[in-house]
């Protein structure tokens, strides 16, 4: 109700498109997660959004269309860096095309406990996203039953997945590849690597990329250490890593990992990027604030999470063709804690 006691008139998709400065034909394409609207209109068109308050009426699209409004996204973890933004993403284009959005947490890799929460998903109707980046994601996608509308969001796969597969996935390898080839073209001999888990047991993208651009250089190839998501893992690596005289550059699976790296070179007394090259992977936010500021590479995990709910809507809606295909182009990310190898290396 506004100062003169009238009910304010519920804002339109037209009114959307005066504020946003777009047809309304845009602002339509936004609401319903089409992937073809640039980001920064699509900025402007989910600020409009939320600055006039429009809301579809949710209850009657989905008694007219017979179909519920609803996503479920499975995931095994909604803190990490790679896993919130993408959880950040889904609900951003569910929400600007009134979907509700609900989250089935997989607490365990087991069979019975996964099997139990797809049936929960499944139960609550409308589709599902799969976040599928470790064992229990990678099962729960298996799990989801014949017929069910899913995208699953996986690792960067090894080739490329028939129509029957509807993901969506960053490409991890590219990203691993540049980091290593920036490393060496700075003069290191090698580039030790910090691995995160793998969603499998085959050898990761992101091991894969580092591997390869090693093969390339000749350089040699040492064993990975195999390590965790967080600091504590990063840090534990780095202090055996510190020990070694010989290692001049390392690559780390995550961004967490590179900050309990040079948090360890720091406790060893071996100075980056002096003696010691570090480079992260993702460019989570605090990576631009580190003391060095560090080296990594950005992938945009966010956009990420919208593929897959564009992906998905189309499913839903029978508006678009399901294929699956990559998003979010690697950047490599240069900043203080890469630099040449100590002369006397």
């Amino acid at each position: 109700m506004n100062v003169t006691g009238h009910t304010r008139r519920p804002a339109s998709i037209r009114d959307v498109a005066t504020a946003a400065g777009v047809s309304y034909q845009t602002v339509s394409r936004v609401i319903n997660g089409h992937p073809s609207v640039r980001p920064s209109t699509r900025e402007r068109v989910l600020a409009a959004i939320d600055e006039l308050g429009f809301r579809r009426n949710a209850t009657a699209l989905a008694l007219a269309s017979g179909r519920s409004r609803a996503v479920t996204v499975l995931t095994a973890n909604t803190t990490h860096y790679g896993y919130a933004s993408i959880l950040q993403g889904i609900e951003e284009a569910a929400r600007a095309a009134s979907y509700a959005v609900g989250i089935g947490v997989l607490e365990s890799a087991e069979d019975a406990a996964v099997a139990a929460e797809v049936q929960r998903a499944a139960d609550a109707g409308g589709g599902i996203v799969v976040i599928a980046y470790d064992p229990a994601g990678v099962r729960a996608l298996g799990a989801v039953p014949a017929g069910l509308p899913v995208v699953g969001v996986v690792e960067t796969p090894a080739t490329p997945p028939g129509g029957d597969r509807p993901w969506v996935w960053a490409d991890d390898r590219e990203a691993a590849y540049q980091a290593t080839r920036h490393l060496l073209s700075l003069g290191h001999e090698t580039v030790h690597y910090v691995a995160i888990p793998s969603s499998t047991r085959r050898t990761s993208a992101r091991t894969g990329g580092w591997r390869q651009a090693l093969k390339e250089a000749g350089a040699p190839e040492p064993r990975p250490v195999q390590s965790s998501w967080g600091p504590a893992g990063g840090h534990a690596a780095g202090l055996k890593l510190a020990k070694d005289p010989s290692v001049t550059a390392i690559l780390c699976g995550n961004d967490d990992l590179a900050l309990g790296v040079l948090r360890a070179l720091h406790e060893a007394g071996r100075s980056v990027p002096g003696e010691i090259s570090v480079a992260g992977f993702d460019d989570a936010p605090h990576s631009a604030f580190l003391t060095p500021s560090l080296t990594t590479v950005r992938l945009d995990f966010t956009g990420l999470g919208r593929s897959a709910f564009a992906l998905l809507h189309g499913v839903l809606e029978e508006s678009a063709p399901v294929a699956p295909h990559p998003v979010s182009v690697p950047e490599l990310v240069v900043r203080e804690s890469s630099g040449p190898p100590p002369a006397d290396a």
